[in-house]
């Protein structure tokens, strides 16, 4: 598993009968520290009201618990990209996109991660962009290239590879979101020759979470209006 604290290295393309390995995961770090914190705070409020209360207060509660917290699941505990040597599974809020790396028509990296393909285009919730990160990135950038410390990367990848850096490795003259957006291009381009790479988009969505939030959402109202 790969987060937002270090860069896999793709390696080379096996072959269709060679070894499987892991897929490389990327997730929002933040994200996921929000969520358990958001999850933590609302865990107590609900349970508070549930045990101090009286009335309908306790109903209207339990009543809201899947219309907050499903949701909260959802956007920061959820979200995942898996690239794996056959294909990128994009795993987002409501809905799950499977591509074969041969349908991938594009990635791109700009004020957010995006992943084109089938003429679609869907973003990747889990490589939030932060403009903030990117501009500090690009400061110490300019000054490993002011010292000369900074080699051009290969044609087609923005950026610049420290020298003496381990290819793969963590690079803090780049955004995170940039780098994981030029790993997930190059697998892309590695593995779509794959026999196994070729297949059509699937695109499922999350039922789990839609479901009980719609229907906490109607139960909640219904006690309100009681």
């Amino acid at each position: 598993m790969t987060d937002s604290d270090g860069m896999p290295d793709p390696g080379s393309a096996a072959p269709a009968d060679g070894p499987k390995y892991a897929d490389h995961v990327f997730r929002s770090t933040p994200g996921i520290i929000s969520g358990v914190l958001l999850l933590a705070l609302a865990a107590w409020l609900i349970v508070d009201a549930m045990v101090s209360s009286s009335g309908k207060t306790p109903w209207v509660a339990l009543a809201a618990a899947p219309v907050f917290c499903l949701p909260v699941i959802a956007y920061t505990l959820r979200p995942s990209v898996s690239a794996g040597l056959d294909r990128l599974v994009v795993r987002n809020p409501l809905r799950t996109v499977t591509v074969p790396w041969a349908a991938v028509e594009g990635l791109r990296s700009g004020y957010s991660a995006e992943l084109t393909a089938g003429g679609r285009t869907y973003q990747l919730w889990a490589v939030p962009v932060s403009l903030r990160q990117r501009n500090k990135a690009a400061r110490r950038a300019d000054v490993a290239r002011a010292s000369g410390d900074l080699q051009p990367r290969s044609a087609g990848l923005t950026g610049g590879l420290r020298r003496g850096a381990v290819p793969g490795a963590p690079d803090p003259s780049r955004a995170w979101s940039d780098q994981v957006v030029d790993m997930l291009r190059e697998t892309a381009t590695m593995n779509a020759v794959r026999p196994d790479a070729k297949g059509e988009i699937e695109v499922t969505w999350c039922w789990w979470v839609i479901v009980p939030t719609l229907v906490g959402l109607v139960a909640l109202v219904t006690l309100i209006a009681l």
